[in-house]
């Protein structure tokens, strides 16, 4: 890996392992569904632009059906849920629970009867990963936060779908056309919805800084980053962000929110990631750069919070 590549894969990890700890702030004074407008908002003020300059927004808009069913799956519903979510669990356990995405896409190849992918390594990696998920889940989750673990259920599945969709009818378009259009349709879908969750007063200073800094850094350039991340290393070495990100979402909620950590986190953490690696495991799958990023490789490489 080229020393611009391995900037950009520590750089993007901890891009994508901060976003829970920043929404577990937002939420205290802000609403799930005006986090979600302004996060978007933000987004596709500074990626339309970047969009319209490379060009490819007129193709990404004449496929606005799948567009607008990969926006649901994967940024307009997830992101709700995980912001309500953090209200009743910690920041460290949603990024853990969100490390079983890849279980779940290896769950929907299977089921997909696509089982000629999923040899006895990749079916063990799914019990194994499973098995994690339980552990995390019976130990650290208790009465209440049942509901919550429900929702982070539903982030795991369309984080999971997302990438089906644009593999299927999507992988040949832009990447940032892609994504800018995505925030965008999500910023005007939670117009409404946020300016009538409006606080009766102004938030705090940390929480507007943990809000911007959701839009701007999590979101606009950390996709900036995976394009650049993708381009440098290929799609599939790019994945193992998506192993990387849960530990330093436990360690910003351990160090910055004194959450804790137990050995049942750290067991079902080690489980999940276990899982996780052996259930997409391709074996003899060269890691090849890609000259030109496209919507289909990003996703593939995307696990954000």
């Amino acid at each position: 890996m080229s020393r611009r590549g391995a900037l950009l894969f520590a750089g993007l990890c901890v891009v994508w392992g901060i976003p829970y700890f920043l929404i577990k702030i937002a939420v205290t004074d802000v609403s799930p569904a005006l986090l979600v407008l302004a996060r978007t908002a933000i987004a596709a003020v500074l990626l339309l632009p970047l969009a319209l300059a490379r060009g490819g927004l007129g193709p990404t808009l004449r496929r606005w059906r799948p567009l607008l069913v990969f926006a649901a799956v994967e940024v307009a519903v997830p992101w709700l849920m995980l912001s309500d979510a953090e209200r009743h669990l910690t920041s460290s356990l949603t990024g853990l629970l969100v490390a079983a995405v890849p279980l779940v896409g290896a769950g929907l190849a299977l089921m997909r009867g696509r089982q000629d992918r999923l040899g006895p390594v990749n079916l063990a990696g799914l019990g194994l990963g499973l098995f994690g998920v339980v552990a995390l889940v019976g130990f650290d989750v208790h009465g209440a936060q049942t509901l919550a673990v429900l929702e982070m259920a539903v982030v795991a599945v369309g984080y999971a779908t997302g990438p089906v969709i644009l593999t299927r009818w999507l992988s040949d378009l832009p990447g940032v056309a892609v994504m800018a259009v995505t925030v965008s349709v999500c910023a005007l879908v939670y117009l409404p919805f946020g300016l009538a969750a409006l606080p009766d007063r102004v938030p705090r200073a940390t929480v507007i800084s943990a809000v911007i800094a959701l839009g701007v850094i999590c979101t606009a350039l950390a996709f900036l980053m995976l394009f650049g991340l993708v381009a440098e290393i290929g799609p599939v070495r790019a994945t193992v962000i998506t192993y990387v990100n849960p530990a330093v979402a436990v360690a910003a909620g351990v160090l910055l929110l004194r959450e804790p950590f137990t050995r049942a986190t750290a067991l079902g953490f080690g489980l999940v990631v276990a899982g996780s690696v052996l259930a997409t495991r391709k074996p003899g799958e060269p890691a090849r750069p890609a000259p030109r990023v496209r919507a289909a490789a990003v996703v593939d490489a995307d696990c954000t919070g």
